[in-house]
């Protein structure tokens, strides 16, 4: 198993802050916030992480965090010149995924949950794990059968479907290359992550899993609040970097 941390975007919702340094590196207690998701895909086993960055900010991250000697694993960068969605990573990751399994996770999302277990257990189609919030239309969400197979895929639904918002962590095996590169860009023109669930979906090869857990997407300040609080109560003794 690969990882991939998606760094890149602008950060509009966090401005000024976002306005002389990336979102993902921005304190979140006593770390960057990208030490977070770092640190689960470390904590999962996984030695060889590409860490995709916007243009203006790929030095900081650089020297951050080095070739990733000082974490016992290995770091690659790549630039996404322009927001083009999440599954454009793996379009932007194809040499590095280089036919393997791949978790992919958002560089502003903060879990307390343990993904070892499952990342290990991984072996093919897609999985995305989920959380049920009191906000559904806030993100793309999957509404389940009573054991927890997925039904159906919505991003943002105006209509209420499900509580079950699909979160920053994504498994896939390596046809996810092939899938991304057969997605069409939204109205927004950006390949949507929501579209890869799909297709796997459609296959009948996407699986889900609950996150039992604090969850935080910290996009907002309000959220990074959360995240801080977050991160000094319970995330202490379970960071390994």
């Amino acid at each position: 198993m690969k990882g991939i941390i998606l760094s890149g975007g602008s950060a509009t919702r966090l401005r000024p802050c976002t306005k002389v340094t990336s979102k993902q590196l921005l304190p979140v207690y006593n770390r960057p916030m990208v030490y977070y998701p770092l640190n689960t895909l470390i904590r999962a086993g996984i030695k060889e992480i590409l860490i995709i960055v916007a243009p203006e900010r790929a030095g900081d991250f650089l020297n951050l965090l080095g070739s990733g000697k000082e974490f016992n694993v290995k770091f690659t960068y790549e630039v996404q010149d322009k927001p083009r969605g999440l599954a454009d990573a793996f379009l932007i990751g194809e040499k590095f995924i280089n036919g393997e399994n791949t978790a992919l996770i958002l560089g502003d999302n903060i879990f307390e949950d343990d993904f070892s277990a499952a990342i290990r257990d991984f072996q093919q189609g897609g999985r995305i794990f989920v959380k049920k919030v009191s906000d559904p239309e806030r993100f793309g969400v999957v509404q389940c059968d009573q054991q927890m197979k997925p039904l159906k895929i919505v991003e943002k639904p105006k209509e209420w479907i499900s509580d079950y918002a699909i979160t920053g962590l994504y498994l896939y095996d390596p046809r996810v290359v092939a899938a991304a590169k057969s997605l069409t860009p939204s109205a927004r023109g950006e390949l949507e992550i929501t579209d890869l669930h799909n297709w796997y979906l459609e296959r009948g090869e996407l699986s889900v899993s609950p996150v039992s857990g604090e969850w935080i997407d910290a996009g907002t300040f309000d959220s990074l609040l959360k995240a801080q609080i977050l991160a000094k109560e319970k995330l202490q003794d379970k960071l390994v970097i």
